[in-house]
């Protein structure tokens, strides 16, 4: 929603609660500790303890290809505790050698090879070709905090030759990190710019990649932190935090596909969402009153613009108070839901964490009594401004607390409300951006202060806000978003990127935040379509749509005093457009839907940079606007003013035009037409789309034939296609279908195989296969064994047949 007017100027100083500003490493003359030479080690479990003279490491073995690595000063380690690993995970069991040689010990897995230095406890990682992936330069040292007390903690890598780096959440800037220095500190950067640091989101993860090697590193360490990319020195990557351990998890690719896997696998991987919140969302500051809202519906309807939800801002509330209703405004808000879901639209409703001290609003009361807010070092609660005005805020790290606020969703999920849009959870406040230092919080059975609890506090306001809805939707799926976040997000909640600006190059940065989003483990992601801030003109709002078509959060949002954004505020050219690119989301919405199941259950992006796709090709490294959806998608976005085509490269392999069928060898740069209806968009050969009919929401025509649309193989190719009943958790219970589809040529026929698994009975019995890439009509299609060419019809290169949606086999000739 909407941000804090203000200096958002980046800085690279932090602030003490007594104002007083400190340098990140407090001067060049502040003395620096290091571990000193090894003195002798000890094994528990999977771990091994190598004491040094003023410090101990500890390394683990996670399995064969993640290593976690823990430094205790002074000999001593802090409670491994942390937010971000999932709950469920479990290491597997793991075979390893350890061996101590003359110099060094030395930690053997089936993939990695770590040795550790007995000079200095330092590092080097190794894979099996030999190939040095990961190596201490400095290593680990760390300063004394004058101000705060604790430690400052360091970590300085080798920079190796052409390397570079990639994630680190929503940050803005180039899509590789290589040459800068970020800061994670979630911050409300209302119109933030390219250049702004920090911003919203707080995901201590990125991944390197060097000698055709990818790796990622990931610190779980919620105080604030830094992150050096070679800015400082050319021959270093450094990260720090200004308290806590230095507590990290190495992760070895090779490709960074791979590690992005395996970082979701360590920080948990979401549940599936209900299937409209992958539909068209509208939303404003604010919608209100009630009239306004149904006059909304009405116009998507009769302008015949698909749109599944309809989103209310704070104006819904009564003085912006949480949880309750403004009945002026909305005087039977249950049946104005009831009648918005009668015509398939779906309400979600923004909750803030500021809670307005008023004796008379019983949320304020229920706070107060069960001592669920923040407090401040004498005893004091916190008092800050929001919206409401003064306001206490609940301590969100506390378990009791977050029960309670899941609690409070129980009116909301009564009068219908579908799902919760978490803001300002920074945390943000008017007068000073955020909490004073000096807060403290519980950080479930840790007491700490807000310097180690401000990096989380979103995170587990979405958390307690996602359980809480699950508590009482009656086995319907929750469905939250969240403004701030810390890594292990995706288990609760999706994001999208914040309070943006209505310009070109702000497009092309929400293409560029949500591909480093979703490396970092967070894939339903996307942007305020067309600027939250400022007045887009119809060709910036219909470039934005159809770009925003292909992320996996797909939301038109906008300040309303700078400007209303509803498609039809544009000239109709412009309006006939948006509304065929908001149909092609929902026609591909199978597609999507598989994607997000592949993703929930193997980790795997739903949207690539093409980096992560072709990680060995040099010409992809520095690549930025092209991205993938899935495994068969790719797009490039047109992001200049009165461009009419553009440049864009595609990686190895064959590629089909989606709009002609041109057929396109990749590894190369091609200069694509894209009138305004149009944007680059291509199929990789063998893959097969699914696609649905035409429809306005989710749901709301039964599916009698479902369309696959094949594109002729030149290798061998597998695509999948998932379903279940879109709302509900039966799918866990094994009512789900998984069709895989395997697609070869050979010389004289084209073959495709399928094969189902799951126990869900589709609504249609029919596909209607689309197969592109003929050149013309083949002498034979047997389904099957049985012959079926005399059902076929051919459209150009394109040809079409009904099948059986349990067909085996299919074989061209």
């Amino acid at each position: 929603m909407e941000g804090i007017t203000g200096d958002t100027t980046a800085t690279n100083e932090s602030k003490d609660f007594s104002g007083n500003y400190i340098e990140n490493f407090q001067g060049k003359d502040v003395e620096e500790f290091y571990s000193g030479k090894y003195v002798s080690w000890e094994k528990r479990k999977n771990s091994f303890i190598i004491h040094g003279e003023n410090a101990s490491l500890e390394v683990t073995i996670i399995s064969e290809d993640i290593i976690k690595f823990r430094h205790g000063n002074d000999g001593y380690f802090e409670d491994d505790f942390s937010y971000a690993i999932d709950p469920a995970f479990r290491a597997p069991t793991t075979d390893y050698k350890f061996e101590e040689l003359k110099a060094s010990f030395v930690l053997k897995t089936a993939l990695l090879r770590c040795y550790i230095s007995k000079e200095d406890l330092s590092c080097k990682i190794l894979n099996n070709e030999g190939t040095v992936v990961f190596q201490d330069e400095k290593g680990y040292h760390w300063q004394d905090h004058k101000y705060h007390g604790g430690t400052i903690n360091i970590s300085t890598k080798v920079l190796h030759k052409g390397e570079k780096f990639y994630g680190l959440g929503d940050k803005t800037g180039r899509l590789n990190l290589i040459g800068t220095k970020r800061e994670l500190w979630g911050t409300d950067c209302y119109g933030y710019g390219n250049d702004t640091d920090p911003v919203y989101k707080n995901i201590p993860f990125y991944m390197g990649q060097h000698s055709q090697t990818g790796y990622g590193v990931f610190m779980d360490n919620t105080f604030r932190s830094y992150f050096d990319f070679g800015k400082e020195r050319g021959n270093a990557c450094s990260f720090w935090a200004q308290g806590g351990e230095m507590r990290f998890y190495f992760i070895y690719g090779p490709k960074l596909v791979d590690v992005a896997r395996k970082y979701t696998w360590l920080t948990g991987r979401p549940q599936l969402p209900p299937k409209w919140a992958l539909g068209y969302h509208q939303s404003k500051w604010s919608y209100y009153p009630e009239s306004v809202v149904r006059k909304l519906a009405e116009e998507f309807r009769s302008r015949e613009i698909p749109c599944d939800v309809i989103h209310l801002d704070i104006d819904y509330m009564n003085g912006f108070r949480c949880f309750t209703w403004d009945k002026q405004k909305f005087p039977k808000p249950q049946k104005m839901i009831s009648d918005l879901k009668k015509d398939g639209f779906k309400t979600v409703v923004i909750i803030d964490p500021g809670i307005k001290i008023d004796k008379k609003y019983r949320v304020y009361e229920q706070g107060r009594r069960g001592n669920h807010f923040c407090k401040r070092m004498d005893g004091a609660l916190l008092k800050a401004s929001v919206w409401p005005g003064p306001c206490h805020f609940p301590d969100f790290t506390s378990k009791r607390t977050r029960k309670w606020w899941g609690s409070l969703y129980e009116g909301l999920v009564s009068d219908g409300v579908d799902g919760v849009w978490n803001d300002m959870n920074e945390p943000a406040t008017f007068e000073d951006g955020t909490f004073p230092n000096d807060v403290r919080f519980d950080f479930d059975g840790h007491p700490c202060s807000h310097r180690k609890a401000h990096n989380v506090y979103g995170s587990l306001m979405a958390q307690a806000t996602c359980e809480g809805q699950q508590r009482f939707l009656e086995n319907k799926r929750a469905f939250t978003i969240t403004r701030s976040a810390y890594a292990g997000i995706q288990r609760y909640a999706s994001v999208w990127t914040g309070d943006n600006s209505a310009s070109w190059e702000q497009l092309k940065l929400a293409n560029i935040q949500c591909q480093r989003l979703a490396a970092s483990g967070v894939s339903f992601a996307g942007s305020d379509v067309g600027g939250f801030i400022g007045s887009p003109n119809g060709e910036l709002f219909t470039r934005w749509i159809q770009m925003a078509v292909f992320h996996p959060f797909f939301r038109t949002h906008s300040s309303g005093d700078h400007g209303d954004k509803e498609p039809w505020k544009f000239d109709q050219i412009y309006v006939d457009i948006v509304r065929e690119f908001i149909n092609l989301r929902y026609k591909i919405l199978p597609y999507i839907y598989t994607t997000f199941w592949q993703y929930s259950t193997q980790g795997t992006p739903m949207i690539r940079s093409l980096h992560m796709e072709a990680h060995i090709d040099p010409e992809t490294f520095y690549r930025e606007e092209e991205f993938m959806l899935g495994e068969h998608l790719i797009i490039c976005p047109i992001s200049e003013e009165k461009a009419v085509s553009r440049l864009m490269y595609l990686p190895k392999g064959i590629w089909y035009n989606y709009w002609t069928g041109m057929v396109e060898e990749g590894q190369r740069e091609l200069k694509v037409d894209a009138p305004l209806d149009k944007i680059p968009l291509f199929v990789r050969a063998g893959a097969m789309i699914p696609e649905q009919p035409k429809m306005q929401y989710v749901g709301e025509i039964i599916v009698e034939e479902l369309t696959l649309n094949f594109y002729k193989p030149f290798t061998v190719t597998t695509s999948q296609l998932y379903e279940d009943k879109g709302d509900g958790y039966e799918y866990k219970e094994g009512q789900y279908s998984v069709k895989t589809f395997h697609s070869e040529t050979t010389v004289l026929k084209w073959n495709i195989r399928q094969e189902c698994v799951g126990q869900f009975a589709t609504e249609y019995n029919n596909y209607l296969a689309k197969f592109h890439g003929l050149e013309e009509k083949p002498s034979s299609i047997l389904v099957d064994g049985v012959e079926m060419i005399k059902e076929v019809e051919m459209m150009g290169a394109v040809m079409q047949v009904k099948l059986p949606k349990n067909f085996n086999e299919i074989l061209i000739h």
